[in-house]
């Protein structure tokens, strides 16, 4: 049996496949790759760019809402300074305001009390030039009395009594002024 055989059909490679479906699957790739460059690609080529510039765009806004945010918050501590500034002269000018007001009523009180002085001396003085007055009148007629007893004779001429008390008073001040220095 060795000798004769007939001639068999080549045997098959399990691992190669056959001719026919090597070419198919060249054209069934070939037309695979064609479609996914012409159609598919494109369109994931267009999405991914709309999402860079989406994310791009959204890192631009974000980074121009972040220096807004800091020029406002700028803003915002400088108007608190300045309304510290203020509040601070508006509190100083308060402060001298209130010792000015202060002052000018510690001035009106010294007027007025200089005043209410001033015119109580004037009533003292005036009240103790009616009590001299009415005390050298009370005491010129007691002296017109007692010296026409003294004397014995009366001294109801106006001007001898009226020389009688000046001449009295007169010595009765030059007594009494050594007495009150």
């Amino acid at each position: 049996m060795i000798f004769a055989q007939e001639s068999e059909p080549p045997e098959l490679n399990p691992v190669l496949p056959h001719l026919s479906e090597i070419i198919l699957g060249l054209v069934a790739f070939g037309l695979l790759l064609f479609v996914i460059s012409k159609f598919v690609a494109p369109r994931f080529e267009k999405l991914y760019a709309e999402r860079t510039e989406k994310i791009e765009g959204g890192i631009r806004k974000a980074e121009e809402a972040q220096a807004e945010a800091a020029a406002a918050l700028e803003q915002y501590q400088a108007q608190l300074a300045e309304a510290r500034a203020e509040s601070a002269r508006i509190r100083d000018d308060a402060r001298a305001e209130a010792e000015q007001i202060k002052e000018e009523l510690r001035v009106q009180a010294q007027e007025e009390a200089a005043r209410i002085v001033a015119q109580g001396e004037a009533r003292l003085s005036a009240q103790r030039a009616q009590i001299v007055a009415e005390l050298r009148a009370d005491l010129g007629r007691q002296a017109v009395e007692l010296a026409s007893r003294i004397v014995g004779e009366s001294l109801e001429d106006e001007a001898r009594r009226r020389g009688t008390v000046d001449r009295f008073l007169s010595e009765l001040d030059s007594v009494s002024a050594p007495a009150t220095k």
